[in-house]
């Protein structure tokens, strides 16, 4: 090694690349001093070719989990036992490799008992219990550290829906030897049983193999396989795994890789579900649809949607070109995909979109149908390059206060337009002008044909996704919307990936995403600039919503940017299912009004908890950087401030929660107030930590009928540097800085 070294010297090559040599050089030359973690089992642990996809054994997904000072193999073979690993050599070229302090896991079952297979077949109370006891012998002789797993289960349900267990003696054999042998134990066995009943008879299709056929090339018929695992069943049991790798204290835990959330480790974070997709394409021009802006193009999109449904699923493709079309309705295993160049403009003719039964704020109610709709439906896409408009223009009234003199004259001249008296406020239509006098959401009329009068008035959300599953919004642009542009309700396994969502900022009600009574969610990526707020967690509103009780939970977002906005992170007001294990990271918000923004009122009832925010960045905020607001309806705040304690009320069913929120990392330059917490005296805001802060702003912080309330590290860069405490507990100041 030295003459080499002195070889490059000698010719003047650069020291930077000498060096990387060297340490090119010196790692492979010195002994590698990682612990390594030996998988060793059967297919439902082992790697799958790519041929297998998307059967995915759950050591696939183990060492996504870890950090790189440990090195994890998975040695686990299809269809091996605790007999046949031996005999075909498997755990000689394990063996051959584990040096002392490795660690070996161990997890068979499965194959051990197929009584008429003798390659395979031990017997759980003899063979089963020798071999495992054989394998922890030699490990231990090696140095390392044998680990035991029982098997995870299958998946069986009788006829009343009740879960089956398959697995006869074997978990109980390997609960037992890691009793009598001190051996760490991961009971997979019982966990994935849990796992497996929470997600249902239906439900846990999802955790295993079962796709209709063309999907997959190796399965052209379709397959159900309630042993192997899909993608996401495997990261479900691979979580299970490192979870209880935490619950018995095992030295492993320290290698476990932690998520942005102080809280939490990566493999805690919610799992989503992905769609899947056949190749098939209906390219819409074959249903007559012409993209020349003109022709109306409803029955062609919505032909090739229906023909593609109906063969089992494929892609709808909308090439480059300006479509003209009314209500668009998605349905099960259908991708509808919109190539680069391609424009969809929503008609302005409001009666091409009818009344239909819908939510507004949290309420059911009439509403027009929206652009793009799907009920009920499973595995739908809508992804591409392209984008929707909504001609929110024909649909939204306008404030002249919000725009300029030359805005005002261009949106008034849109023909069929009132005035009010005061010519202050623009209406589109008479029955526009009509509804926002006199309708109040939850007041419920009589009749259709009542609402049917202030039709203009029930504009429509953009894109409503309504009890659906496995849904993916991917890459397209949603842009002007006649109020918010997607709101998926009552959906689970939802992912929302590099979606653009813009509005004018004088477009009311234009919120870019409202997620209600949602679970496992992810939104990734995604720009959104509109004229309301940001992102929005819902769950119904007041009676309605804790009637209906399902909140929106297991919710991921990250990477995504915020500009104009009412809020960039808001959660409210209409929670009153409750809100709950949310987590938030390393987002930007660029003028939106209020950056992370919390509101309610009384009336709502509903818990908002377990909120976890790490890594956002924000500047030229107008009002607030961090507001808890439980006063949203503005009425009661100013007077609650002067006297708190006299606008104390009963605690009754309408009484809403705010607690449990971890907020860290959180810069922001410009703002009214770093901080302003307003709970109500009856139900303070509690346990709020903010940790690792730099906010600049006008005003440092106010805080009344808070308990809990924790700053840790924070500096506040404002004018007025007084932190102002009123009626509150338990407040703790740690390390704030001027």
């Amino acid at each position: 090694m030295k003459n080499i070294i002195s070889v490059f010297y000698h010719k003047s090559v650069r020291a930077g690349l000498c060096l990387s040599v060297l340490a090119l050089m010196l790692a492979w030359t010195l002994p590698d001093d990682k612990p390594t973690v030996f998988l060793c089992g059967d297919s439902t642990m082992a790697n799958k070719a790519l041929i297998d996809a998307p059967e995915t054994g759950w050591g696939m997904v183990f060492p996504e989990f870890f950090t790189d000072a440990v090195r994890i193999e998975n040695h686990a073979v299809n269809g091996r036992s605790t007999k046949s690993f031996r005999t075909l050599g498997h755990w000689k070229g394990v063996m051959d490799k584990v040096k002392q302090g490795d660690y070996v896991v161990l997890q068979f079952g499965h194959n051990d008992q197929k009584e008429g297979d003798t390659t395979r077949y031990a017997a759980p109370q003899t063979d089963y219990k020798k071999n495992l006891t054989r394998f922890i012998e030699e490990i231990k002789a090696k140095g390392a550290n044998p680990i035991l797993a029982t098997p995870v289960n299958r998946r069986k349900f009788d006829d009343k829906g009740v879960f089956v267990d398959q697995h006869g003696e074997y978990p109980s054999v390997v609960r037992a030897l890691a009793k009598e042998l001190h051996i760490p134990l991961l009971d997979m066995h019982q966990k994935s049983q849990k796992v497996i009943e929470a997600h249902g008879v239906e439900g846990s299709k999802n955790i295993f193999m079962h796709f209709i056929g063309g999907y997959y090339l190796k399965h052209p018929k379709g397959i159900e396989d309630n042993t192997h695992f899909s993608r996401y069943g495997a990261e479900l049991m691979a979580s299970l795994a490192a979870e209880s790798l935490v619950e018995i204290g095992h030295p492993l835990r320290s290698f476990l890789k932690k998520s942005p959330f102080e809280e939490k480790y990566a493999f805690e974070l919610p799992k989503i579900c992905l769609p899947a997709f056949r190749r098939d394409t209906y390219n819409i021009v074959r249903y007559g649809a012409k993209p020349d802006g003109v022709t109306l193009n409803t029955q062609a999109i919505n032909q090739a949607i229906d023909m593609a449904h109906q063969a089992g699923g494929g892609v709808v493709l909308i090439p480059s070109g300006v479509w003209l079309t009314a209500g668009i309705v998605l349905k099960s295993n259908v991708n509808l995909h919109l190539n680069k160049g391609a424009l969809v403009l929503f008609t302005d003719d409001k009666k091409a979109f009818p009344l239909v039964v819908a939510t507004y704020e949290g309420v059911e109610t009439y509403r027009c149908q929206a652009p793009i709709s799907a009920t009920d439906a499973e595995n739908i896409a809508v992804t591409g390059d392209g984008i929707f408009d909504g001609n929110g223009q024909v649909w939204r009234m306008l404030k002249r206060s919000k725009v300029n003199e030359a805005e005002w004259k261009k949106i008034t001249a849109l023909k069929g337009g009132v005035f009010d008296e005061k010519k202050e406020n623009w209406y589109p239509s008479e029955q526009s002008y009509k509804g926002n006098q006199w309708y109040k959401p939850g007041l419920l009329m009589s009749s259709k044909e009542e609402y049917e009068t202030i039709h203009d008035f029930l504009r429509p959300n953009m894109v409503v996704i309504n009890r659906c599953k496995k849904v993916l919004l991917e890459g397209v642009t949603f842009q002007n919307s006649p109020a918010w542009t997607m709101h998926p309700l009552l959906t689970e396994h939802l992912t929302i990936r590099n979606v653009l969502s813009k509005a004018p900022s004088f477009a009311q009600n234009s919120d870019a995403l409202d997620l209600e009574s949602c679970r496992n969610v992810l939104v990734e990526g995604c720009h959104f600039d509109v004229g309301d707020d940001g992102i929005t967690l819902k769950s119904g509103r007041d009676e309605f919503g804790r009637k209906r009780g399902i909140p929106t939970e297991n919710v991921i977002i990250k990477d995504t940017k915020v500009y104009q906005a009412h809020g960039g992170f808001v959660i409210g007001s209409e929670m009153s299912g409750g809100v709950r294990n949310i987590f938030v990271s390393n987002c930007t918000f660029m003028g939106s009004d209020i950056g992370l923004r919390f509101k309610t009122t009384r009336g709502r009832g509903g818990i908002v908890e377990n909120i976890y925010i790490s890594d956002i960045t924000m500047s030229d905020i107008p009002a607030e950087a961090i507001l808890f607001d439980m006063y949203y309806n503005g009425k009661e705040a100013a007077e609650a401030l002067k006297n708190p304690q006299g606008d104390l009320k009963p605690v009754n069913e309408g009484t809403p929660q705010f607690r449990n929120f971890f907020i860290r990392n959180i810069t922001c330059r410009g703002a009214q107030y770093g901080v302003f917490v307003q709970g109500l005296p009856e139900m303070n805001v509690q346990n709020v930590v903010i940790e690792n802060a730099v906010l600049q702003a006008k005003k440092a912080m106010f805080c009344t009928a808070g308990e809990g309330i924790q700053l840790k590290n924070v500096q506040f860069i404002a004018e007025e540097k007084d932190i102002k405490v009123v009626n509150s507990k338990k407040v703790v100041v740690n390390g704030v800085k001027y």
